[in-house]
């Protein structure tokens, strides 16, 4: 059975209807790309089901699945900006992000993130995937060398494809390749994550600060996974280490700690005009909406006001690691609120995943092409609205699942003691 037969079967709503008709033809070349690519994957890896869909969650599971790292989904103060925006905001005009003058209350957002951040100004964008592609493809060219960390998000990967720029990819988390990189290419862009999306791995940032500065080059830190969760009143991982004034150039998605569908990247105030003019994803894509915009804020508002749910997170993922390396899971690649299981093979990853599941806890599957091939993971991320049950349950969980799914012979733990 193909590919496409196998989606009829599974979602017949698609298919009924007097009038349908089948879709004309793909070309052949498309046609045996998805044979060659997908279908083996398909149907003998992953045995016709989609590798990133288990069972659905019932209403006892512990969901380590989602990435509102501070619990704020349906909090009363965001949701009543929201619900007064959407009854007040009747003549809001959709248009580009372009149009959008200074009086806007985007702009006003825009300010607020940038002058909590540390930074003169910034964009407000419709994901992080937006703001990193959008941002980088406005400040690099095809004469700029852009060093990469080699596991830096796919968006700014695609921002340096955006910008048809040459992408130098370095080691993790490795300031000495970096600067050998830049001795041999030059000065340019230089990329890093503050907290790495599959690991949990944090950035040394103080070291790739130096290495930067040495040799003139440009710092963009995407701050998705620190933002709101680390540094004074959350305000990231650049300003916990006092470096904001020495980065170039910081991003985040508003979809983590902020639970919101927002990007954000901020820039010196010199420059708003010339991203307004060269920046795509802003100049061909709406603006948010007016709901959207008042509930950033207010999120804005309470995210700085909560430090007890910030040293909940970071006591939770304390607490959790210590547990989880006692058990064998080798989960040493990272240190903060992301915890990566990584059993390699997909099969062995797709066997974690249920076994994970039947015991009530339910992570988010990360596979090509989010990582190698060979190096697909459950990654269980923790929210500082987990209670102490729900937390006595993943490690109840973990140890029940240990003896079965047998981490400690995992391909990361055998790279660990060197074999």
């Amino acid at each position: 059975m193909t590919v496409l037969e196998t989606a009829e079967q599974s979602n017949p709503q698609a298919t009924r209807g007097a009038d349908r008709r089948p879709d004309p033809p793909l070309t052949p070349h498309l046609a045996q790309r998805i044979a060659r690519d997908f279908t083996p994957r398909w149907n003998e890896t992953w045995g016709g089901t989609c590798m990133l869909h288990g069972q659905p969650p019932g209403p006892n599971a512990v969901r380590l699945d989602g990435n509102d790292y501070l619990g704020l989904t349906g909090h009363p103060a965001i949701v009543a900006a929201q619900v007064a925006a959407l009854r007040q905001d009747s003549n809001f005009v959709i248009q580009s992000g372009a149009f959008l003058q200074s009086s806007h209350p985007a702009h006003a957002l825009e300010l607020s993130l940038a002058h909590w951040l540390g930074k003169e100004d910034g964009f407000i964008c419709q994901s992080g995937y937006a703001a990193n592609t959008g941002l980088i493809q406005a400040i690099a060219d095809a004469q700029t060398p852009v060093y990469v960390d080699a596991l830096a998000h796919t968006s700014l990967w695609e921002g340096v494809h955006a910008a048809r720029a040459t992408g130098h990819p370095f080691r993790h988390n490795d300031p000495a390749h970096l600067d050998r990189a830049l001795a041999r290419h030059g000065p340019g862009l230089v990329i890093v994550d503050s907290v790495y999306s599959t690991t949990g791995a944090l950035c040394p940032l103080q070291d790739m600060v130096e290495v930067v500065e040495r040799h003139g080059a440009m710092l963009l830190v995407d701050e998705s996974h620190s933002l709101g969760t680390h540094g004074p009143t959350g305000a990231g991982l650049c300003a916990a280490l006092g470096l904001t004034h020495r980065v170039h150039f910081i991003t985040a998605s508003l979809a983590k700690a902020f639970a919101g569908r927002a990007g954000f990247f901020t820039m010196p105030a010199a420059l708003r005009y010339y991203i307004l003019s060269e920046s795509f994803p802003n100049i061909f894509s709406s603006c948010l909406l007016p709901h959207e915009i008042a509930g950033l804020a207010a999120t804005l508002q309470v995210i700085q006001g909560l430090d007890d749910a910030r040293a909940r997170l970071h006591a939770h993922t304390a607490r959790l690691r210590t547990s989880l390396t006692a058990m064998g899971y080798p989960i040493h690649q990272g240190t903060e609120q992301i915890i990566a299981l990584e059993a390699g093979p997909e099969p062995d990853t797709m066997v974690l995943r249920d076994r994970l599941e039947a015991q009530g806890v339910f992570g988010a599957v990360f596979c090509a092409p989010a990582t190698s091939r060979n190096r697909s993971l459950v990654r269980l991320t923790l929210s500082a609205a987990l209670t102490e049950a729900e937390l006595a349950h993943v490690e109840e969980a973990a140890r029940a699942v240990a003896p079965l799914v047998k981490p400690w012979d995992w391909p990361i733990a055998r790279r660990r003691h060197g074999e």
